[in-house]
């Protein structure tokens, strides 16, 4: 009897038998016409899958963490100002990677934890404009923040910026939203959209994905002050992808072979059942595991519904119910699920992660079910009497 657990975590989630098969492939050369094939055609499904048809597709070995750190040092140079809006400590944590490279950041927080800043507020930080009284370089924007749950509209703020700061370019951290929440890069001309492979693109942890704009290659590419990276350069990168995308073989770094082949797989899957189906999709898992959570007695994290995101829910533990005691008596009814990350709230709440399959194909897998009942008997086993509905 197997004793695996099922992994109900806001990433890595859990992935197809097929995209785990291209994995368990025998060694492949990164230049051998097999595997440039299989690259060649994962830039091109990213474009799709990113709906930014003259975007620039990058597939670099790393984490989504890598994202950061080539946006932040091709895009920005030392003493520009970059506007973070903040949801929670993944948009700390971006503005400590801008810094690193010279970037004067401006931290534009809400009101409260759980809560987005209001488009007022970030039209009125726009027009201040950056420490130097210039227009902020770039506004980065944490599309769905995985310590809180937040999500932000990407669309709205992307056409604020291009309203009263049209010279700022727009960067997405899509880690916790490409593939579950709708992005529509090129229309809402969005420059940069980043993400990692193990949310809901549903492929093992290890690639660092991003799509960009033509207009960020060309302020990447024609900057001032010289390379603050090697590893990262868009120079240094950018003829590896299109000779791979022109199915000739090309070497700066060595790729994720397996990885990058299993990225094919689950991107021909994810287009193959349709887009707008799957942001539906994640639409209605994200319902249907919030309102079970609430008929429960428990709250969220997200301070109203429209700021909730549907790639994973944020709910605070009910009173006299610890981590510590209730996420080990999930896990034993075969559920993984994740404790709080925000370091300010951590002990206060638990988080429930629901894309790709989980999300996708509940109705034959059944993990939304699972969780839910292996969260509602660990809540009983806790002591925890939900009220009378």
């Amino acid at each position: 009897m197997s004793t695996r657990k099922l992994c109900m975590i806001p990433g890595p989630v859990e992935f197809n038998e097929e995209v785990l098969a291209a994995l368990a492939a025998p060694a492949l050369s990164h230049v051998s016409p097999e595997f440039i094939e299989k690259f060649g055609t994962a830039l091109e499904l990213l474009r799709k899958v990113f709906l930014a048809p003259s975007g620039q597709p990058f597939v670099l070995a790393g984490s989504g963490t890598l994202t950061w750190d080539i946006t932040a040092s091709n895009l920005v140079e030392p003493g520009e100002s970059v506007l973070v809006i903040n949801t929670g400590i993944f948009g700390d944590w971006f503005g400590e990677c801008l810094e690193v490279y010279g970037a004067k950041v401006t931290q534009l927080r809400p009101a409260e934890f759980g809560g987005r800043p209001s488009l007022q507020e970030i039209e009125q930080a726009l027009v201040k404009g950056g420490a130097d009284g210039k227009p902020y370089k770039l506004v980065t924007i944490t599309h769905v923040d995985t310590s809180t749950g937040v999500l932000h509209d990407a669309e709205a703020i992307a056409k604020l910026v291009h309203q009263k700061s049209p010279s700022t370019l727009i960067a997405l951290d899509g880690v916790c939203s490409v593939a579950a929440e709708e992005i529509r890069q090129e229309e809402w001309r969005i420059d940069v959209v980043m993400t990692g492979s193990q949310k809901a693109l549903g492929v093992p942890p290890g690639l660092a994905v991003m799509v960009v704009s033509q207009r960020a290659l060309s302020t990447a590419l024609t900057r001032a002050a010289g390379p603050s990276s090697y590893f990262c350069s868009f120079a240094k990168w950018l003829p590896i992808m299109k000779k791979y995308e022109a199915r000739q073989p090309s070497y700066f770094g060595t790729p994720a072979v397996g990885l990058v082949s299993a990225l094919e797989v689950s991107l021909k899957q994810i287009l193959a059942g349709g887009l707008d189906k799957r942001f539906e999709l994640h639409k209605a898992a994200s319902q249907k595991v919030k309102s079970k959570l609430q008929s429960f007695g428990l709250k969220l994290v997200p301070v109203n519904p429209e700021c909730a995101a549907n790639s994973l829910t944020a709910v605070y533990f009910p009173p006299n119910v610890t981590g510590p005691q209730f996420l080990p008596k999930v896990a034993a009814h075969g559920v993984v699920i994740a404790g709080g990350l925000h370091p300010n709230h951590a002990a206060q709440y638990f988080r429930v992660g629901h894309m790709n399959i989980s999300a996708t194909e509940n109705d034959t897998r059944h993990h939304l079910d699972i969780t839910l009942n292996a969260i509602e008997q660990a809540l009983k086993e806790c002591g925890y009497v939900a009220p009378q509905q």
